[in-house]
């Protein structure tokens, strides 16, 4: 990892980042959660910033993500925004801030970039009802990070905290599910897979591609 400042390497864009994964250059990515270790991230060269729901659980003392809110997210982004004002900074759309309809995802997301000032939202699910708000977030000008594997705002569902993609079949579900959010990747949209287990990384030439359902095109996700 370079040690050279993100202000210094000049600000972080997404055209920039298509550039590094062109050329196979690494992309670091942390979390910070206060204007200070945002600072300290910034100077020390962090491609990507990520303002977290996980706050709610190592700064808040909830014992899971759920309660965080979307107002608490945007008060914690803006704190990170002002530390590192020239990295590229990510945030979490907090749980129910984007599963209730695409109107109330694109105000939500839209809040969090008018109020923060940062360039990117983050949320979680392959689904074809999230990848229809991703589309739509995209088509909205709002740049996406997607969030496959382990999913903590679906804990319950998920019976717990355990690794996702561990075997063949579960992580040929997930590499399906990441085939439509690489869709929108000239739109801006990246994906982010947590706890997958490493049978993810292996070649699947077997796939067959996915087609997309039209519950990605429409403007109202089917439920």
């Amino acid at each position: 990892m370079s040690t050279e400042s993100a202000t210094a390497k000049g600000r972080p864009t997404v055209r920039r980042f298509q550039e590094m994964k062109r050329k196979g250059e690494r992309i670091v990515m942390l979390t910070a959660y206060d204007a200070l270790f945002a600072r300290v991230l910034q100077e020390e060269g962090i491609d990507l910033i990520l303002v977290g729901d996980s706050l709610g659980q190592v700064v808040l003392g909830y014992e899971s993500t759920l309660p965080v809110t979307l107002d608490q997210m945007i008060h914690h982004a803006g704190a990170v925004r002002r530390g590192a004002p020239g990295s590229f900074v990510v945030v979490d759309l907090p749980f129910l801030s984007y599963q209730v309809s695409v109107d109330e995802t694109i105000r939500n997301a839209g809040r969090v970039l008018k109020e923060t000032g940062v360039q990117a939202v983050k949320l979680e699910g392959g689904d074809p009802r999230t990848c229809g708000m991703v589309e739509a977030l995209v088509t909205a000008g709002i740049a996406v990070m997607g969030h496959l594997g382990l999913r903590p705002q679906s804990i319950h569902a998920l019976g717990g905290y355990r690794v996702q993609g561990r075997g063949e079949r579960e992580a040929d579900e997930l590499i399906a599910q990441a085939r439509p959010r690489a869709r929108h990747a000239r739109g801006g949209a990246r994906v982010r897979a947590r706890g997958a287990g490493r049978d993810l990384s292996r070649p699947r030439a077997h796939l067959p591609p996915r087609r997309v359902s039209p519950a990605h095109r429409s403007r109202e996700p089917r439920a």
